[in-house]
């Protein structure tokens, strides 16, 4: 089908909204990530670190949809063990929620008890540290990337709606990157919370590369009450703050 006839077709714009909405909200976990990672850097460089980042993912998402039809090939599976057969996209799955799980738990780490660590353990100096958060950024896009696409093709064989849906979400996560990050900054039980967001983000990586299908929207359902009760305590801590100021 050309583009005139998916313009005029209600299905597709039915499908490019879908989609949409999916990546958005897949990349709510990419951008809870990146908000950590770049806070850890030097104020005059964060922005700077995540607008690169998220340039350089954006780049590869639409490299990576230029090869759908390889990707698509990622479910077969490669080898098997007692029975279960592992294709390439589980094992990315599984790296993937590792390295999540591994830097959530170092974070963590980090946080509890920060006089453990004389010097920011994702590097020694500024120009490493910032060679180092895109990196990251980019490894772990390769994963949600892959994931998504999958996903998508599953949703709708049009090419032009699924570069259209990457483009949105990756601009709706540039736009809304530095203000989660700073509001994750100066809320210091939010940067907690998030830690345990990515722990599980990443433990539903390795559940799913091994076979064990976890819907979406209980891992998402979990994250919004979490983030409601977290509200609430915000909420009730400032007016504590203010009643104790008038005092």
């Amino acid at each position: 089908m050309d583009i005139v006839g998916l313009v005029q077709d209600p299905s597709a714009w039915v499908a490019l909204v879908t989609l949409v909405v999916m990546e958005v909200v897949l990349g709510i976990d990419n951008l809870i990530f990146i908000s950590i990672l770049t806070n850890k850097l030097p104020v005059e460089h964060r922005e700077k670190a995540r607008k690169i980042g998220i340039g350089l993912a954006l780049v590869m998402r639409l490299a990576l949809l230029g090869t759908v039809a390889w990707i698509v090939q990622l479910t077969e599976p490669v080898f098997e063990v007692v029975g279960q057969g592992f294709s390439w996209k589980d094992m990315i799955l599984i790296g993937g929620g590792l390295f999540l799980v591994w830097k959530a738990t170092k974070e963590i780490h980090h946080n509890v008890d920060p006089a453990e660590h004389g010097e920011d353990f994702i590097a020694k100096s500024t120009t490493t540290g910032f060679a180092s958060a895109i990196g990251q950024i980019l490894l772990l896009d390769l994963v949600f990337s892959i994931d998504s696409i999958i996903t998508a093709v599953g949703m709708t064989p049009h090419l032009p709606i699924m570069f259209i849906a990457v483009i949105a979400a990756v601009t709706v996560m540039l736009v809304a990157a530095t203000p989660l990050a700073n509001f994750i900054e100066k809320n210091p039980t939010i940067i907690m919370l998030a830690l345990a967001f990515l722990l599980m983000i990443g433990t539903t990586l390795i559940a799913e590369g091994m076979g064990f299908h976890v819907p979406k929207g209980y891992v998402y359902a979990a994250m919004a009450f979490s983030a409601a009760v977290e509200a609430l305590n915000m909420l009730a801590r400032n007016r504590r703050k203010r009643a104790a100021g008038g005092h």
